[in-house]
């Protein structure tokens, strides 16, 4: 039975089509009127890449006395020499190996000490005056002392890396702790965080900065000890190298170290700062 009374014009129904609704834009950031521009994929070679051309046009053009600092081509053929001898890789293997144990030594010492005395009023009491002495003695004043406590060693070289890693660890990591908003602390305690979880949701998040800051100063101060170790009391590394090669005035294998060094110590620092961008990619700065 029909619902409509006989006559009655029933209007069709009208399908609506459905409108296309165009994709969303993504978002561009504003430009900022005031910060340092969109960064450049390999703008950090540019300081590096400049002082090579420098270094090249001197040379080229005999501004530069080669027997005060060879050219440029000096040290690629030079290294190419001592790679085919098979020197180069064994000594840099050897002084790899030194600066990562004693590098991992010292973040590990480093880190631990920061805990222990950013978290606890004690820990700070005892550890803190400690670590601020060592802070004002050279590394160099340590070698005597270490050679009459720790032989003249692989002991006494990693040794003195560690302890020159782990003075720029504690402080970053511990003025970071230090300076954790107190409102987080009274927000973990209203929410009943458990002591790990405490740990895990505002301490470590508010001493990775730090932490990394630490790391960069950390890794460039193992390759300066290491130079420190290797030319003073060594049979074998870079530092030994370069020193062996002062004994004969061999300008282009000194060369050769010297940028070994400056390579490995950039980078490491490279590797380093992007390890920062991954780990602190919600953080947004000036330099993002």
């Amino acid at each position: 039975m029909n619902a409509f009374p006989q006559g009655l014009h029933v209007p069709p129904l009208r399908v609506e089509t459905p409108v296309a609704v165009p994709a969303a834009q993504p978002r561009r950031a504003p430009k900022q009127r005031l910060g340092p521009g969109t960064a450049a994929p390999y703008g950090a070679l540019l300081g590096p890449g400049l002082l090579l051309l420098y270094w090249c046009v001197l040379s080229a053009t005999g501004w530069l006395d080669p027997r005060i600092l060879p050219a440029p081509w000096t040290a690629v053929t030079t290294g190419v020499d001592l790679i085919q001898e098979g020197r180069l890789q064994q000594h840099l293997a050897v002084s790899a190996a030194r600066a990562m144990t004693g590098l991992s030594f010292g973040i590990t010492i480093g880190a631990a000490l920061a805990l222990l005395s950013g978290l606890s009023l004690l820990g700070g009491y005892v550890i803190d005056g400690l670590v601020q002495i060592k802070r004002g003695v050279p590394i160099l004043a340590l070698i005597p002392f270490m050679i009459l406590w720790l032989g003249i060693g692989e002991t006494m070289k990693i040794t003195l890396i560690a302890t020159a890693v782990f003075i720029p660890v504690y402080i970053n990591t511990h003025n970071a702790l230090r300076a954790i908003d107190i409102r987080h602390v009274e927000l973990a305690e209203t929410v009943r965080l458990s002591r790990w979880q405490f740990l895990r949701h505002v301490v470590v998040p508010g001493a990775l900065p730090g932490f990394l800051t630490g790391l960069r100063f950390g890794v460039t101060s193992s390759w300066l000890a290491l130079v420190v170790v290797e030319q003073l009391n060594a049979t074998s590394g870079i530092g030994y190298m370069v020193t062996l090669a002062r004994n004969y005035a061999q300008t282009d294998v000194m060369l050769v170290g010297l940028v070994v060094y400056a390579l490995l110590g950039f980078g490491s620092d490279a590797l380093v700062r992007q390890l920062e961008r991954r780990l602190l990619s919600w953080r947004r700065t000036l330099g993002r």
